[in-house]
């Protein structure tokens, strides 16, 4: 029984030092970008290339690779499929095209997201933020 409880005991340590390197992992600029696709309520674009994404909890800034000039035309809709996963928290995780009022979308392709921090969002001009 001292071996088995020894065993898990060691199997406990590895897992918590696993978790401890998941929580710093997460305090980092990496992960601190997570939202759920739920909390996701307004969008603005400035350029082909940027979208600015309002969710609960704060604004998130996505750059685009493959952007679209129709992102500022009037009457579009940024359209996000929904994958098996409905937290975003990396560039891979958003599925985006541009959609007008007759359905025609044109996808996009972002290469990073980034949580803008208050004073980011102070600097959008009031006309581009989401």
């Amino acid at each position: 029984m001292f071996r088995a409880s020894s065993a898990l005991t060691g199997a406990m340590a590895v897992a918590l030092a696993l978790a401890g390197g998941s929580a710093l992992a997460a305090s980092g600029p990496a992960t601190h970008n997570c939202f759920f696709i739920t909390e996701w309520q307004g969008w603005s674009s400035p350029s082909p290339t940027v979208v600015y994404l309002r969710v609960n909890s704060g604004v998130y800034r996505v750059d685009l690779s493959v952007g679209s000039d129709r992102l500022r035309s009037p009457g579009m809709h940024l359209v996000s499929k929904l994958n098996d996963n409905s937290s975003i928290c990396n560039p891979l995780d958003l599925d985006l095209a541009v959609a007008d009022e007759m359905g025609i979308q044109e996808p996009l392709i972002a290469k990073a997201i980034t949580k803008l921090t208050p004073d980011e969002i102070a600097a959008i001009p009031h006309k581009f933020r989401p």
